[in-house]
């Protein structure tokens, strides 16, 4: 394209951008992309995952996924609800995970070595469904066009975040920006922004929040010199250990009054 229209395509994307306030208080420009289409691209991005990729076979590892995956849905906004979540276990030693726009949560079996029991599984799949309710990956594919000029980012960027499976999904033209917007790695706002949502959302749903701290514990230890690529965005780990610290004694009674009105997921 030439720059004249990159940059008229730049005015129009932008004139259709909104601001609004994220779940924490924060200021985004989000509507790059119409949320319809957007779901429609995670969609399209996970089938294409499940086609491409090596799916677990192991029915105890797919009922505990999805276990706590209902478990943490069933927390949110009716609205949010309805949208057909759904997820999949992928055979695959990366201790990762991720969900996308459409309501599409994937879990690397390599998480299970760091994600010790249901506690811990669900403060990483909490974090994961909070960048889809706090639409980061939105606010990421407005930023891009904004930042390019139009909906054209090169496809060798992808994969940066969730591996070069993921990567391989993206779709051609205006929809790349938006493939993007679900791969590349979140800002160090967002990521601390989904720990908020996604402590709050497993104390709603009966997981104990401080689980998510002896999760970030695990990880650590995991990566031994090199960090695994799941931290390589994410923030400080100690300086994140103590905010999910602080948190947790604050979610603590949202824990035990969610047990108490019996949210006791017995997931694994």
């Amino acid at each position: 394209m030439k720059p004249s229209l990159l940059a008229l395509g730049a005015v129009f994307v932008l004139a259709a951008c909104a601001t609004t306030i994220s779940p924490t208080g924060r200021t985004q420009y989000v509507g790059a992309v119409p949320e319809a289409q957007l779901n429609q691209l995670g969609s399209q991005a996970f089938a294409e995952m499940k086609a491409k990729q090596k799916l677990s076979t192991d029915g105890r590892q797919n009922a505990y996924v999805t276990c706590v995956v209902n478990a943490i849905v069933g927390q949110l906004p009716a609205q949010q609800r309805q949208i057909g979540w759904e997820s999949a276990v992928f055979a695959d030693d990366n201790p990762n995970a991720f969900a996308l726009p459409g309501g599409k949560v994937g879990v690397y079996t390599g998480i299970f070595g760091v994600a010790r029991n249901q506690d811990q599984l669900a403060a990483v799949i909490a974090h994961e469904i909070g960048h889809v309710t706090a639409r980061h990956h939105d606010e990421r594919i407005t930023r891009q066009a904004g930042a390019s000029g139009a909906l054209q980012v090169v496809g060798s960027l992808l994969g940066s975040r969730y591996g070069e499976g993921v990567g391989n999904a993206a779709v051609q033209g205006g929809g790349i920006a938006a493939q993007a917007g679900f791969l590349l790695p979140g800002s160090r706002a967002q990521e601390s922004e989904a720990d908020v949502i996604g402590q709050q959302l497993m104390a709603g749903a009966g997981f104990d929040p401080r689980a998510a701290v002896t999760l970030w514990q695990n990880m650590i230890a995991a990566g031994g010199s090199r960090p695994p690529q799941w931290l390589s965005t994410h923030p400080d780990p100690q300086s994140r250990i103590g905010e999910l610290q602080s948190r947790a004694a604050s979610l603590v009674p949202s824990y035990e009054q969610a047990r108490a009105a019996g949210r006791v997921p017995r997931c694994g």
